[in-house]
Protein backbone atom coordinates (compact mmCIF):
# COMPACT_ATOMS: atom_id res chain seq x y z
CA UNK A 1 0.00 0.00 0.00
CA UNK A 2 1.48 3.05 -1.24
CA UNK A 3 0.33 6.69 0.67
CA UNK A 4 0.39 9.93 -0.68
CA UNK A 5 2.47 12.67 1.66
CA UNK A 6 0.48 15.97 2.09
CA UNK A 7 1.60 18.73 4.07
CA UNK A 8 -0.23 21.69 5.06
CA UNK A 9 -2.95 19.06 5.67
CA UNK A 10 -5.27 20.59 7.82
CA UNK A 11 -5.52 24.10 5.54
CA UNK A 12 -7.64 25.28 3.00
CA UNK A 13 -5.92 23.63 0.26
CA UNK A 14 -3.96 20.78 2.38
CA UNK A 15 -7.45 19.89 3.06
CA UNK A 16 -9.14 19.54 -0.42
CA UNK A 17 -6.35 17.41 -1.83
CA UNK A 18 -7.20 14.94 1.35
CA UNK A 19 -10.71 15.58 0.58
CA UNK A 20 -10.61 14.84 -2.97
CA UNK A 21 -7.99 11.88 -2.63
CA UNK A 22 -10.24 10.31 0.48
CA UNK A 23 -13.35 10.19 -1.65
CA UNK A 24 -11.09 8.45 -4.08
CA UNK A 25 -10.08 5.97 -1.74
CA UNK A 26 -6.69 6.71 -1.79
CA UNK A 27 -4.26 6.11 1.22
CA UNK A 28 -2.98 9.34 3.27
CA UNK A 29 -0.07 10.02 5.07
CA UNK A 30 -0.32 14.08 6.91
CA UNK A 31 1.26 16.09 8.50
CA UNK A 32 0.90 19.54 9.51
CA UNK A 33 1.92 21.51 13.08
CA UNK A 34 -0.40 20.30 15.31
CA UNK A 35 -0.76 17.04 15.79
CA UNK A 36 -4.03 17.68 17.79
CA UNK A 37 -5.69 18.82 14.42
CA UNK A 38 -4.13 16.10 12.58
CA UNK A 39 -5.74 13.68 15.07
CA UNK A 40 -9.11 14.78 14.45
CA UNK A 41 -9.08 15.03 10.74
CA UNK A 42 -7.87 11.81 10.42
CA UNK A 43 -10.75 10.73 13.12
CA UNK A 44 -12.66 12.26 10.66
CA UNK A 45 -11.94 10.87 7.32
CA UNK A 46 -12.16 7.77 9.10
CA UNK A 47 -15.57 8.07 9.90
CA UNK A 48 -16.65 9.30 6.68
CA UNK A 49 -14.50 7.34 4.21
CA UNK A 50 -14.66 3.76 5.11
CA UNK A 51 -12.05 2.06 4.80
CA UNK A 52 -9.60 5.10 4.18
CA UNK A 53 -6.13 4.12 5.61
CA UNK A 54 -4.68 7.42 6.96
CA UNK A 55 -1.39 7.93 9.15
CA UNK A 56 -0.37 11.12 10.49
CA UNK A 57 2.51 12.70 11.94
CA UNK A 58 2.84 16.15 13.39
CA UNK A 59 6.64 18.24 11.70
CA UNK A 60 7.58 21.30 12.20
CA UNK A 61 9.13 22.33 8.87
CA UNK A 62 11.61 24.51 9.64
CA UNK A 63 13.38 22.19 11.69
CA UNK A 64 16.03 19.26 10.38
CA UNK A 65 16.13 17.48 13.57
CA UNK A 66 11.71 17.34 13.31
CA UNK A 67 12.13 16.27 9.31
CA UNK A 68 14.32 13.40 10.18
CA UNK A 69 12.25 12.52 12.67
CA UNK A 70 9.25 12.10 10.41
CA UNK A 71 10.84 10.24 8.44
CA UNK A 72 12.19 8.08 10.66
CA UNK A 73 8.59 7.74 12.00
CA UNK A 74 7.40 6.63 8.38
CA UNK A 75 10.50 4.00 8.36
CA UNK A 76 9.57 2.66 11.48
CA UNK A 77 5.98 2.45 10.49
CA UNK A 78 6.85 1.25 6.82
CA UNK A 79 5.27 3.74 5.11
CA UNK A 80 6.17 3.67 1.32
CA UNK A 81 4.99 6.88 -0.98
CA UNK A 82 3.46 7.22 -4.41
CA UNK A 83 3.20 10.73 -4.60
CA UNK A 84 3.86 14.42 -2.57
CA UNK A 85 1.76 16.87 -2.11
CA UNK A 86 4.09 19.76 -0.76
CA UNK A 87 1.16 22.62 0.23
CA UNK A 88 2.67 23.94 3.10
CA UNK A 89 3.41 27.64 2.79
CA UNK A 90 4.07 30.97 4.55
CA UNK A 91 2.36 34.15 2.84
CA UNK A 92 3.88 37.00 5.20
CA UNK A 93 3.30 40.57 3.63
CA UNK A 94 4.98 43.85 4.74
CA UNK A 95 8.25 45.57 3.94
CA UNK A 96 11.22 43.49 4.46
CA UNK A 97 12.51 45.96 7.00
CA UNK A 98 9.83 45.21 9.49
CA UNK A 99 10.55 41.31 9.37
CA UNK A 100 12.85 39.80 12.74
CA UNK A 101 15.42 37.61 11.63
CA UNK A 102 13.09 34.69 13.16
CA UNK A 103 10.72 35.55 10.58
CA UNK A 104 13.02 35.61 8.02
CA UNK A 105 13.94 32.50 8.59
CA UNK A 106 10.62 30.66 9.06
CA UNK A 107 8.95 31.45 6.03
CA UNK A 108 12.36 31.17 3.57
CA UNK A 109 12.34 26.99 5.46
CA UNK A 110 9.16 26.56 5.08
CA UNK A 111 8.21 27.48 1.20
CA UNK A 112 11.89 26.56 0.30
CA UNK A 113 13.91 25.00 2.31
CA UNK A 114 11.28 22.45 3.87
CA UNK A 115 9.83 21.57 0.32
CA UNK A 116 13.03 20.40 -1.30
CA UNK A 117 13.76 18.51 2.55
CA UNK A 118 10.17 16.93 1.85
CA UNK A 119 10.75 15.95 -1.75
CA UNK A 120 14.17 14.34 -1.33
CA UNK A 121 13.03 12.46 1.31
CA UNK A 122 9.88 11.40 -0.23
CA UNK A 123 11.60 10.35 -3.68
CA UNK A 124 14.05 7.85 -1.48
CA UNK A 125 10.80 6.42 -0.29
CA UNK A 126 9.21 5.93 -3.20
CA UNK A 127 9.64 3.49 -6.52
CA UNK A 128 10.90 5.52 -9.44
CA UNK A 129 9.30 3.42 -12.26
CA UNK A 130 7.58 6.88 -13.89
CA UNK A 131 4.59 6.83 -11.86
CA UNK A 132 6.12 8.93 -8.64
CA UNK A 133 4.53 12.17 -8.68
CA UNK A 134 5.35 15.16 -6.94
CA UNK A 135 3.01 17.95 -7.13
CA UNK A 136 5.08 21.69 -5.65
CA UNK A 137 2.42 24.58 -4.78
CA UNK A 138 4.06 27.35 -5.84
CA UNK A 139 1.98 30.57 -6.89
CA UNK A 140 1.22 33.05 -9.46
CA UNK A 141 3.27 35.70 -7.28
CA UNK A 142 6.38 34.17 -7.94
CA UNK A 143 5.78 34.78 -11.73
CA UNK A 144 7.25 38.51 -11.80
CA UNK A 145 9.20 40.64 -8.26
CA UNK A 146 6.68 41.83 -5.99
CA UNK A 147 7.49 44.74 -3.10
CA UNK A 148 5.82 43.80 0.59
CA UNK A 149 5.97 40.34 -0.64
CA UNK A 150 9.45 39.69 -2.06
CA UNK A 151 10.21 36.73 0.50
CA UNK A 152 7.29 35.22 -0.67
CA UNK A 153 7.49 35.71 -4.40
CA UNK A 154 10.79 35.02 -4.14
CA UNK A 155 10.63 31.56 -2.51
CA UNK A 156 7.98 30.23 -4.87
CA UNK A 157 10.11 31.52 -7.85
CA UNK A 158 12.81 29.50 -6.56
CA UNK A 159 10.56 26.49 -5.85
CA UNK A 160 9.13 26.93 -9.43
CA UNK A 161 12.47 26.68 -10.74
CA UNK A 162 13.57 24.03 -8.52
CA UNK A 163 10.77 21.74 -9.96
CA UNK A 164 11.49 22.20 -13.63
CA UNK A 165 14.53 21.27 -13.03
CA UNK A 166 13.90 18.35 -11.29
CA UNK A 167 11.45 17.32 -13.30
CA UNK A 168 14.31 17.09 -16.27
CA UNK A 169 16.39 14.85 -13.87
CA UNK A 170 13.80 12.18 -13.35
CA UNK A 171 12.43 12.18 -16.66
CA UNK A 172 11.18 8.56 -17.20
CA UNK A 173 11.65 8.24 -12.79
CA UNK A 174 8.99 10.36 -11.81
CA UNK A 175 6.50 13.06 -12.59
CA UNK A 176 7.03 16.75 -11.29
CA UNK A 177 4.19 19.56 -11.44
CA UNK A 178 5.46 22.90 -10.00
CA UNK A 179 1.32 24.67 -9.94
CA UNK A 180 0.76 28.27 -9.71
CA UNK A 181 -2.52 29.21 -8.59
CA UNK A 182 -3.97 32.24 -7.88
CA UNK A 183 -5.68 33.53 -4.74
CA UNK A 184 -7.39 30.80 -3.11
CA UNK A 185 -10.30 32.01 -0.34
CA UNK A 186 -9.20 30.04 2.53
CA UNK A 187 -8.53 31.97 5.59
CA UNK A 188 -10.66 34.78 6.00
CA UNK A 189 -7.30 37.39 5.85
CA UNK A 190 -7.01 35.89 1.81
CA UNK A 191 -10.67 36.56 1.39
CA UNK A 192 -10.19 39.99 2.34
CA UNK A 193 -7.35 40.35 0.23
CA UNK A 194 -9.00 38.76 -2.66
CA UNK A 195 -11.90 41.66 -2.27
CA UNK A 196 -9.23 44.68 -1.81
CA UNK A 197 -8.01 43.49 -5.22
CA UNK A 198 -11.37 43.86 -6.64
CA UNK A 199 -12.02 42.59 -10.65
CA UNK A 200 -8.42 40.81 -10.84
CA UNK A 201 -8.64 39.32 -7.84
CA UNK A 202 -12.29 38.03 -8.34
CA UNK A 203 -11.85 36.64 -11.13
CA UNK A 204 -8.08 35.28 -10.46
CA UNK A 205 -9.30 33.45 -7.10
CA UNK A 206 -10.16 29.84 -7.30
CA UNK A 207 -11.61 27.33 -5.03
CA UNK A 208 -9.49 24.95 -2.74
CA UNK A 209 -11.04 22.15 -4.37
CA UNK A 210 -10.80 23.69 -8.08
CA UNK A 211 -6.92 24.04 -7.59
CA UNK A 212 -6.73 20.46 -5.98
CA UNK A 213 -8.35 18.66 -8.66
CA UNK A 214 -6.24 20.71 -11.90
CA UNK A 215 -3.04 19.84 -9.91
CA UNK A 216 -3.81 16.08 -9.54
CA UNK A 217 -4.72 16.11 -13.19
CA UNK A 218 -2.00 17.94 -14.04
CA UNK A 219 1.13 15.84 -12.29
CA UNK A 220 -0.95 12.86 -13.93
CA UNK A 221 -0.25 14.20 -17.18
CA UNK A 222 3.41 15.22 -16.16
CA UNK A 223 2.84 19.17 -17.08
CA UNK A 224 5.47 20.80 -16.37
CA UNK A 225 3.73 23.36 -14.35
CA UNK A 226 0.32 24.39 -14.21
CA UNK A 227 -1.42 28.06 -13.75
CA UNK A 228 -4.72 27.04 -12.66
CA UNK A 229 -8.02 29.12 -14.33
CA UNK A 230 -8.05 30.55 -17.70
CA UNK A 231 -7.61 34.29 -16.31
CA UNK A 232 -4.60 33.30 -14.46
CA UNK A 233 -3.07 32.41 -17.96
CA UNK A 234 -4.39 35.75 -19.32
CA UNK A 235 -2.77 37.52 -16.74
CA UNK A 236 0.91 35.62 -16.69
CA UNK A 237 0.68 36.65 -20.41
CA UNK A 238 0.52 40.27 -20.28
CA UNK A 239 2.49 40.15 -17.05
CA UNK A 240 5.24 38.36 -19.28
CA UNK A 241 5.04 41.20 -21.68
CA UNK A 242 5.23 44.08 -18.94
CA UNK A 243 8.25 45.91 -18.39
CA UNK A 244 9.95 45.30 -15.00
CA UNK A 245 9.44 49.34 -13.97
CA UNK A 246 5.61 49.23 -14.82
CA UNK A 247 5.24 45.45 -12.60
CA UNK A 248 7.39 47.24 -9.80
CA UNK A 249 5.56 50.35 -9.28
CA UNK A 250 1.99 48.95 -9.83
CA UNK A 251 2.69 46.20 -7.31
CA UNK A 252 4.57 48.76 -4.48
CA UNK A 253 1.48 50.95 -4.92
CA UNK A 254 -1.03 48.03 -4.18
CA UNK A 255 1.02 45.53 -2.00
CA UNK A 256 2.64 48.63 0.05
CA UNK A 257 -1.51 49.74 1.30
CA UNK A 258 -1.78 46.63 3.62
CA UNK A 259 0.32 44.08 5.30
CA UNK A 260 -0.45 40.64 7.31
CA UNK A 261 1.51 38.08 9.38
CA UNK A 262 -0.64 34.70 9.82
CA UNK A 263 1.84 32.69 11.35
Amino acid sequence: MDYTLITGACGGLGGAFVRVLAERGEPLFLTGRSDEKLKTLSEKLQEEFKGVSVKYRACDLTSESDRKAFFDYADGENIKLSRLVYVAGVDTQKAFENYTQEKIIFQTRVNFEGALSFIHASLKRGDLDGKFEVLSISSMSGICLMPYFAIYSATKKALSQFSVALRTELKGKAKVTSVLPGGIPTREDIKQDIINHGFWGKISAKSPRAVAVASLKAVKKNKKTKVVGFWNKVIKFFTDLAPLSLQLRFIKKRWGKSEKDAF
